[in-house]
Parts: structure tokens; sequence; C-alpha cells
């Protein structure tokens, strides 16, 4: 089992920035891909970032130039930056650790909140 713990929400004004965190523990050793999605009012969750354990990174277009993230092994978190935020990034973000088998392990955070004001 992995738990993982996010921090780092609030709000911001549009252009503004935050950096998210994620603490995981437990057994994190199987652990293939970490991520970050997010839930908007009304929307489905979707992915916004996501990196590899090999350091292979992956974006959404929105995120691409505004969103960095990355991974602290030695203190087992994940963090994204977020950059020239807008209104329409108002949403609840997810940290997400995946297994990847024959069966994909998906592992997620309370959320945090992110309010991006006009």
């Amino acid at each position: 089992q992995v738990q993982l713990v996010e921090s780092g929400g609030g709000l911001v004004r549009a252009g503004g920035s935050l950096r998210l965190s994620c603490a995981a523990s437990g057994d994190t050793g199987d652990i293939d891909v970490w991520g970050w999605y997010r839930r908007a009012p009304g929307k489905q969750r979707e992915v916004v970032a996501q990196i590899e354990t090999n350091g292979k990174l992956y974006y959404v277009e929105f995120a691409k130039g505004r969103f960095t993230i990355s991974r602290d092994n030695a203190r087992n978190t994940v963090t994204m930056e977020m950059n020239n935020l807008k209104p329409e990034d108002t949403a609840v973000y997810y940290c997400n650790a995946a297994e990847l088998g024959t069966y994909i392990t998906n592992y997620w955070g309370q959320g945090t909140q992110v309010t991006v004001s006009s």
C-alpha cells in the first residue's frame, strides 16, 4: 500500500504561482509512474502531468510551459510548480502513484484545492 498526502493548494490571483507537494509513504518501490491530476467543477478528473521512474515526463497540452513536475527520490516527494495560473486552472488537484503490470494499481491522495481568481 502507498499513502499520498498533498499540500500547497490555495487561493491565488491570475498570473500567480503555486507549488503543490505530494508526500509518499508505504511500499513505493513498485511505483512506475507518479502524476498530478485535477478535477474542475462539473468536469471529470483529468491528467495534468506525469513523471516515470526513469525520468520521462509527460504534460497535457494546457500544462506545457506553465507547470513543472519533479520527483525527489530521497525525500519521496513529488512536486508540481504551477506558474501563470489562470481561472480555468481552478480545480481539486490529486497526487497519483501507479503500478503498471498485468493490472494497473492506482493510489490517490485526498486532493488539494487550487482556486485562481480573475
